[in-house]
C-alpha cells in the first residue's frame, strides 16, 4: 500500500477507507478511488453495485503493512495499466475465512476455500474474485523480504496453501490473529513477529510446492534441485570466500547444473548468497543482544571477512550502513 512507507517511519495509526462516506450510487465508484488511493492500483467491478458497501483498515507492523478489507463481493483485477501506473509492488498474502472465492495469476487458477492462505506479486496481472464478500486479511509484504524468505517465490504465486493441515494451518492460524487494531501495540517486538511470519511461510510453501510436484515430476525435480542449491546456499552463508562451485561440489553436480537450476528460478548464485546473508545481518543488527558485537565481528559472522565490503554490501542491498541499520532499531 502507498501510505504504509509513511506509517512505518510516523506514529503508527489505523488508515480507514468506508464507503460509508458517500451516498450509494456513489460508493463503488468511491470504493476503486480508495483501493488505488490506500491499496494498489487495479480495477474493481461488483455484481451488486446497487446495493455496494465496502471498508478498509490498514496499519503498519514493522516493514510490512496489515490490511483488512470487509464488504460486498466483487471482482478485483491487476491489470498492465495498472501495473504501469504504481509507484510500489509488493506480494500480498491473501486469507478469507468466510466462504471460497478464487485467486488468478501466471496460468494458475486457485480455488480457495475458508482459511486458505496464497500470495499473489503486484508486478504481474491477477484476478482476485471474492465470490460472496469481500471479508479479507491481506499481507502488503516488501519484494525483498519475501524472496529472502522464498528463494523461488515467483514459482509461489496462486498457489493453494492449505489452511486445514500442516504448516498451512498454522501460516493461517498466525495471519488471522493479525489486525490493524492489533498490530498498533504488538504483542511482541515487530521483527519478531514479521520473521515468525517469514518462517512459517516458507515452511508452508514449501509443502504446498512439494505437493505441486508430484503431478509434475519433471519440473518437480528441477525445482528440488534449485531448492537443495538454495538450501545449500543458505547452510554454508557464513563462509568467507564460498563460491558456487564449492556448493557444487557438495552437492555433488556440476558448476553449470547448479547455475541452471538458479536461473531457472530467476536468480544467481551470487544474489542468492548476498541475500541470505544480508537477511541474517539485518536480523542480528536489529537484535539488542548483539549489540556486544561490533560491527566487524557481525560481518565476519555472516560471511565477509572484509568490514569495508560488510558495510558497502548493507549499503547497497538494504539501504543503510549496518551502524544506521543499528541505530534505528
Amino acid at each position: 500500500m502507498n501510505g504504509n512507507a509513511s506509517l512505518a517511519i510516523a506514529s503508527p495509526a489505523i488508515h480507514t477507507w468506508s464507503t460509508e462516506a458517500v451516498p450509494l450510487p456513489q460508493r463503488l465508484d468511491y470504493w476503486i478511488g480508495a483501493v488505488c488511493e490506500g491499496f494498489l492500483e487495479m480495477d474493481v467491478t461488483s455484481s451488486c453495485a446497487g446495493s455496494f458497501g465496502a471498508t478498509l483498515e490498514s496499519a503498519p507492523l514493522g516493514a510490512i503493512g496489515v490490511n483488512r478489507v470487509r464488504g460486498s463481493a466483487q471482482d478485483v483485477y491487476r491489470t498492465r495499466r495498472a501495473i504501469a501506473h504504481s509507484r510500489s509492488n509488493y506480494y500480498y498474502l491473501l486469507c478469507k475465512t468466510d466462504s471460497p472465492w478464487v485467486a488468478v495469476q501466471e496460468g494458475r487458477s486457485a480455488r480457495m476455500l475458508p482459511g486458505d492462505v496464497v500470495l499473489v506479486d503486484s508486478r504481474r496481472c491477477y484476478e482476485l474474485h471474492l465470490l460472496q464478500s469481500a471479508d479479507t486479511l491481506s499481507l502488503e509484504l516488501p519484494t525483498g523480504w519475501v524472496e529472502s524468505w522464498l528463494p523461488d517465490a515467483s514459482d509461489q504465486v496462486a498457489r493453494r496453501i492449505d489452511g486445514q493441515t500442516g504448516w498451512g494451518r498454522v501460516l493461517s492460524g498466525f495471519a488471522q490473529q493479525l489486525s490493524p487494531q492489533g498490530v498498533l501495540r504488538p504483542p511482541l517486538p515487530a521483527a519478531l513477529l514479521t520473521d515468525h511470519l517469514g518462517g512459517l511461510l516458507a515452511l508452508a510453501a514449501g509443502t504446498a510446492a512439494e505437493t505441486s510436484e508430484a503431478a509434475a515430476p519433471g519440473e518437480g525435480a528441477r525445482a528440488a534441485q534449485r531448492r537443495r542449491v538454495l538450501d545449500a546456499t543458505r547452510e554454508r552463508h557464513a563462509e568467507p570466500g564460498l563460491t558456487a562451485a564449492s556448493v557444487a561440489r557438495g552437492l555433488g553436480i556440476s558448476e553449470r547444473s547448479l547455475h541452471r537450476s538458479l536461473n531457472e528460478g530467476a536468480t544467481t548464485f551470487a544474489a542468492a548468497l548476498s541475500g541470505f546473508r544480508m537477511q541474517v545481518a539485518r536480523r542480528m543488527l536489529g537484535d539488542a543482544r548483539f549489540d556486544r558485537l561490533g560491527i566487524a565481528e557481525i560481518g565476519f559472522r555472516v560471511g565477509f571477512s572484509d568490514a569495508s565490503h560488510f558495510v558497502r554490501q548493507c549499503r547497497r542491498s538494504l539501504g543503510l550502513t549496518p551502524g544506521a541499520l543499528r541505530r534505528q532499531r
